[in-house]
């Protein structure tokens, strides 16, 4: 009988469940979206959460077929957005009452982490880096509609320790993104299709104006300037590639700052906004960097199972 563990994650835009092996591989990784009506750019906290509740009995029948023959050791959940005091959204209340009851029908333990954590996990497991990024320091973007964050990140044996050293000062790069997309008729999340926009474009991109001061950005300029852009162009292969290109250098004058402070250290991409290929043709350029799997870089809970399976194994 396979031994495994399970985690759950409810952010703002995914309900999702994942499955690890006692040997460290997902083995399931199920997600189902939350709906946003056309033309709106994002969700409500008290929508967010009744959107989980009706998505949640999906999710876990999905995990009711993929736990065949296995035997659960622990149940993992996001159940706060960073590990900082009073970090709170109401959205993950929906995922910790579905673990914990999943949880007491099976007589197991429920371990809480933070959704940037179980992202960064994600992103150091399906990087191919798992086992570099979890023996010594190394520094994670979290990139993403809710967050734009630089963070050097210690690993402890049963989770990690952050430090924020880099951030946005107004909006974040997948808010950005969305609010430029919806502009131009695209539906939300937006990332995809502007992405495939973008690698249409032939016309020369404007060169963009980035604002980043001692590893701090500032993207509210970019949905004025490629609002401008639009108006005068109306072509939105032209301003998805204006808008990846303006995300592409702010992160990667951000980058240039981490270097700076810590020459070559293993970073990591992580967040929705991170599964762009285009941005990880940017900044794979520079040595000891490693970006997400697509599947594995927006919301997920892969991340908080396989966090939970070495805090279980470690304890």
């Amino acid at each position: 009988m396979t031994e495994c563990f399970v985690g759950f994650d409810t952010s703002n835009y995914t309900t999702s469940a994942a499955i690890c092996t006692r040997e460290g591989q997902v083995i399931a990784n199920i997600k189902a979206p939350l709906p946003v009506k056309e033309g709106e750019r994002g969700l409500r906290q008290s929508d967010a959460v009744f959107a989980h509740v009706k998505n949640l009995p999906q999710v876990t029948q999905g995990l009711r077929s993929a736990l065949q023959d296995a035997r659960v050791l622990a149940v993992g959940v996001s159940a706060y957005p960073r590990n900082q005091k009073d970090s709170y959204m109401p959205c993950f209340l929906s995922g910790v009452a579905a673990a914990e009851a999943f949880a007491a029908a099976l007589n197991v333990p429920v371990h809480q982490f933070s959704h940037q954590n179980g992202h960064i996990m994600a992103a150091a497991y399906s990087s191919g880096a798992v086992e570099l990024l979890t023996q010594a320091p190394f520094v994670a973007f979290h990139v993403s509609g809710g967050t734009t964050e630089v963070l050097h990140v210690t690993p402890d044996g049963t989770d990690f320790s952050v430090e924020l050293v880099g951030q946005t000062d107004d909006i974040n790069a997948g808010q950005a993104i969305d609010r430029i997309g919806v502009m131009m008729g695209l539906r939300f999340p937006c990332g995809k299709e502007l992405e495939s926009l973008a690698s249409l474009n032939t016309k020369k991109i404007p060169k963009p104006r980035i604002c980043v001061r001692e590893g701090n950005c500032n993207l509210s300029g970019l949905q004025n300037l490629a609002e401008k852009l639009w108006r005068e162009t109306g072509d939105p292969s032209l301003v998805s590639a204006y808008t990846l290109a303006f995300v592409g250098e702010t992160l990667e004058a951000m980058t240039e700052a981490v270097d700076e402070k810590h020459p070559q250290i293993p970073i990591v991409y992580a967040g929705g906004v991170m599964s762009n290929r285009y941005l990880q043709q940017v900044l794979g350029k520079r040595r000891n960097t490693y970006f997400a799997e697509p599947q594995f870089s927006a919301d997920n809970a892969a991340g908080v199972a396989l966090l939970t399976r070495r805090r279980f194994l470690n304890q």
